[in-house]
């Protein structure tokens, strides 16, 4: 899981900082225009009942994971861009070759990570492996706030834009994305709960995006391509 730069630079040094990274980062929103935490609930009590199901339904997930199931899930967990739908979109479906769309992307992966910090700072859900030694990462562990999961989040957002360029390939993207979602269990690093919520921050965060003024023109530039 991905640390942050706009988090790290609040911790280091301070909250002006915040918007210069999100400048840089140029994300469509931030949680300044999209408060995710008014719009979703609180997630399941650590020693709730739901909870320890999710924990035990984490533990049995991995000792059934495959060696192939287990390697997607690092893969997906390290490669929070688009590319990683190349296997929905075809082998032309490259950076090298599609600068507007790796542009496009990368703005609402940015989007994605700042608007995704603040529930997790407001709720933070401990990781399934704080509450459960018998859960293991499978890539490097964090301690950020676990709902809602920012991968699964990407993955739907990604997804609904995509659709939307390429319509004939809906079903599959977003096959893809539930997919793209569940390697996060695979991973150990999410509750499923974490990975539904993700659907609805998804949708709100590619709602709000689109109301901007500079997605449109980025949007058909990278349809186009």
């Amino acid at each position: 899981m991905r640390k942050s730069v706009i988090a790290l630079m609040f911790v280091v040094l301070g909250a002006p900082f915040i918007a210069q990274a999100a400048e840089e980062a140029r994300p469509f929103i931030t949680s300044e225009d999209l408060d995710l935490s008014k719009y979703i609930p609180a997630p399941p009590e650590n020693d709730s009942a739901q909870t320890k199901a999710e924990l035990d339904e984490l533990i049995q997930i991995q000792k059934n994971s495959t060696a192939a199931q287990k390697k997607m899930a690092i893969d997906d967990s390290n490669g929070e861009n688009v590319w990683r739908f190349s296997d929905v979109m075809g082998p032309e479906f490259v950076e090298a070759k599609l600068p507007k769309t790796a542009e496009f992307f990368s703005r609402l992966v940015a989007t994605e990570d700042v608007v995704n910090e603040l529930p997790k700072k407001v709720f933070h859900r401990p990781r399934p492996y704080m509450l459960n030694d018998n859960i293991h990462p499978l890539t490097k562990a964090t301690t950020s706030g676990s709902w809602p999961s920012g991968h699964s989040t990407l993955g739907y957002l990604m997804a609904t834009e995509l659709s939307k360029m390429v319509p004939e390939k809906r079903d599959a993207l977003f096959a893809r994305a539930d997919v793209y979602a569940s390697n996060r269990l695979i991973s150990g690093f999410h509750y499923r709960s974490d990975t539904v919520m993700g659907r609805t921050t998804g949708a709100l965060i590619a709602l709000k995006s689109e109301q901007q003024p500079d997605f449109q023109p980025e949007f058909d530039a990278a349809k186009a391509e």
